[in-house]
Order: C-alpha cells, then sequence, then structure tokens
C-alpha cells in the first residue's frame, strides 16, 4: 500500500488508486462531472495546497534561492493544525490502500508536490517511487 505522487491530468498508474487534488483551484475549462474521467483527480483536497499568494510566488521563482524560500513558506502553511492532522492522516492511510496526490504542474521538482511527499515521508508513509 503506497502513495503515488503524481502529475493531474496525466494517465493513471497501475494501481494508484484514488487521485487527490492538493491544488487550489479546480481545472479550468473542464466540467466537474469530467474531473475524474479525464485524469484530473477524483477528489479535491485543497487544504494541503499553497495558498494563492503562495503559489503566486512558486510559479515567480526563477532561482534556487527563491525556491527555497517558497518551500519554507509551504511548509510553514502545513505547520497548521488542519494541514498537519490532514497530512497524518494520509500518512497513515498510505500503510492500509492505494491512493495519489497531484498537482498540476509539468516539474515535480519545482512544485509543491515535491515538498508535499517530503512532508509525508516524514510522517512515516508508505511512498511509491
Amino acid at each position: 500500500m503506497t502513495i503515488h505522487i503524481v502529475r493531474l491530468g496525466t494517465p493513471r498508474l497501475p494501481g494508484e488508486g484514488l487521485r487527490i487534488g492538493t491544488v487550489r483551484r479546480p481545472p479550468r475549462g473542464v466540467k466537474k462531472s469530467q474531473f475524474a474521467r479525464q485524469n484530473w483527480y477524483d477528489v479535491w483536497y485543497p487544504v494541503l495546497a499553497p495558498s494563492a499568494a503562495l503559489v503566486a510566488e512558486a510559479q515567480a521563482a526563477t532561482s534556487d534561492r527563491q525556491w527555497a524560500a517558497f518551500v519554507k513558506k509551504y511548509r510553514a502553511e502545513m505547520a497548521q493544525p488542519d494541514c498537519r492532522h490532514a497530512l497524518d492522516l494520509l500518512a497513515a492511510l498510505s500503510h492500509g490502500s492505494d491512493f495519489s496526490v497531484g498537482c498540476y504542474c509539468e516539474d515535480e521538482a519545482r512544485c509543491h508536490r515535491s515538498a508535499l511527499r517530503a512532508l509525508l515521508a516524514e510522517r512515516g508513509a508508505a511512498i511509491a517511487d
């Protein structure tokens, strides 16, 4: 049983399970009834998405230093009780269920899902390679 960290909108991996969208906004121009069918996500869970201001900061980051500043701020947001509890829940569920979490960004290295991967790992989550 594992968590898969995925790019939303891509074909599903075998055994990926339920796909959870950890994004601030739903995909533009896609009817809600099509989210799962088009491989966006089955459940929208924005509590683990960066705040709108922080999303803008991440998109504007062009240097490693700016990206590191974003990650530090995202980690601070995820330290809030609701986010912390959500991370703990997903980490615990990863030992009994297959599911995935993801975002739209093409490059995971410059996406909040890279920091999300680390936060889940720190909580002992079982994460697929």
